[in-house]
């Protein structure tokens, strides 16, 4: 999009949205622009329903036989099967489970496990850093292991791979900058070097279509309170491709990865397939949540919600840089669309004032330390007049300084 339109134009866009009509199943406050959904995503009226269900009559009427009668027990695989159809992953290779932190951790060992003479993790410098954090987690009980982090040890990460390279643990989309990585060509790469992939989809899962078994990864994680809008907190997800079942081993052995939980063995045997990934009781009342966010997700074609995500974010970038010129903004995201995910971020020395001046006017984004204001767009219920809208706002605030009021510069405990 290189032409500004006007209100008229947009609003237009808008009527002419397929994907419109869902924004009405979602919970907004009036009179609020939600630009932060790649941080939680928006209450569905289908999740709380879920929730209500299980709560009031599964939980608080049927009590310990829902176990059976309301299917608790299934609720990992039979989410992972429905996030796994967003991804591009066919059944029975994805389980909901845990957290994105604890799933790294399994990921990466179970990965070091199929790679038993090599000791190497590579991941990125400017990952998020549970990332960053998990994987020193994991070299610290594996003697001799290392690793190599891009913007560090080299400054891109495929010259960090080589054959001493056991796993590449790698986000699809960057938190911070919302550039997108090449799953299939990286993927080919460390395999041509023998080594496995992690692919972590968190800023991915829900905000465009991904192919995991046509790229042929090894394994991915991610989580489902984003884009997917499972609600805070919300279990998150393990991918492992069908042929490495057989060979998986994760030192998370907890009895609902057991082979026969209910036999109350002495001995751990790992369960089937992607099973194995399983650890302890899950969180029902958040998988229900969750169940109630995919059941929307049932009706959304991947590749139209690709080309509003676009088309959202090219307005936002051409208005900013239009309405704002000249107040010391810096796109911080890739201008190619084909390299953006489904977020656009921009630096600023005083972005975390800007930021809180903005939430104050109802427009929620967020702060990433040390200077990017980052803005999410959720193409099941952002329009194109809440991007309009938005940029007036945030023009506003440059132009009149209402930034510099001293009450934006307080930091908050969660930032």
């Amino acid at each position: 999009m290189t032409a500004l339109p006007d209100f008229a134009a947009v609003e237009a866009m808008d009527a002419a949205d397929a994907l419109r009509p869902l924004r009405d199943r979602f919970i907004l406050p009036p009179d609020l622009i939600y630009l932060d959904g790649n941080s939680l995503g928006v209450a569905s009226t289908a999740a709380f329903a879920e929730l209500r269900r299980a709560a009031e009559e599964e939980w608080g009427r049927d009590l310990i036989r829902s176990w059976n009668t309301a299917g608790w027990f299934d609720m990992p695989l039979d989410l992972g099967d429905r996030v796994g159809r967003l991804v591009g992953a066919a059944a029975g290779q994805t389980v909901v489970c845990d957290t994105t932190s604890i799933n790294i951790y399994k990921a990466l060992h179970a990965a070091m496990a199929l790679r038993p003479d090599r000791s190497v993790i590579v991941t990125e410098g400017g990952s998020f850093p549970t990332d960053i954090y998990m994987a020193e987690g994991v070299v610290a009980t594996r003697p001799g292991a290392s690793l190599r982090l891009e913007g560090i040890d080299a400054p891109a990460i495929e010259a960090l791979i080589d054959g001493d390279v056991a796993v590449v643990l790698v986000n699809h989309v960057n938190y911070k900058t919302g550039e997108l990585r090449d799953m299939a060509a990286l993927t080919r790469k460390a395999h041509d070097n023998g080594a496995l992939v992690i692919w972590d989809l968190c800023h991915t899962a829900g905000a465009l279509p991904v192919d995991l078994d046509g790229a042929s990864v090894d394994f991915a994680v991610g989580c489902t309170y984003k884009y997917l809008n499972g609600g805070p907190g919300a279990p998150a997800f393990i991918y492992a491709a069908a042929r490495h079942h057989g060979g998986i081993r994760q030192p998370l052995t907890g009895w609902w990865g057991h082979a026969r939980p209910f036999a109350f063995e002495t001995r751990y045997t790992a369960g089937e397939g992607i099973r194995r990934f399983l650890c302890g009781t899950q969180p029902i009342l958040s998988l229900r949540a969750l169940k109630g966010a995919l059941d929307i997700w049932d009706e959304v074609d991947m590749a139209a919600l690709r080309e509003k995500s676009l088309r959202l974010t090219d307005l936002f970038i051409t208005l900013v840089e239009e309405k704002c010129a000249g107040h010391g903004l810096e796109l911080e995201s890739p201008r190619d669309p084909a390299r953006r995910g489904s977020q656009v971020s921009f630096r600023h020395p005083n972005s975390y004032e800007i930021m809180q001046a903005l939430i104050a006017r109802g427009v929620i984004g967020d702060f990433r330390a040390p200077s990017t204001m980052r803005f999410g767009f959720t193409p099941l219920y952002i329009g194109y007049a809440d991007v309009w809208r938005a940029v007036e706002i945030l023009e506003d605030i440059l132009r009149t300084g209402a930034w510099r009021d001293a009450r934006f510069a307080v930091r908050a405990a969660v930032t």
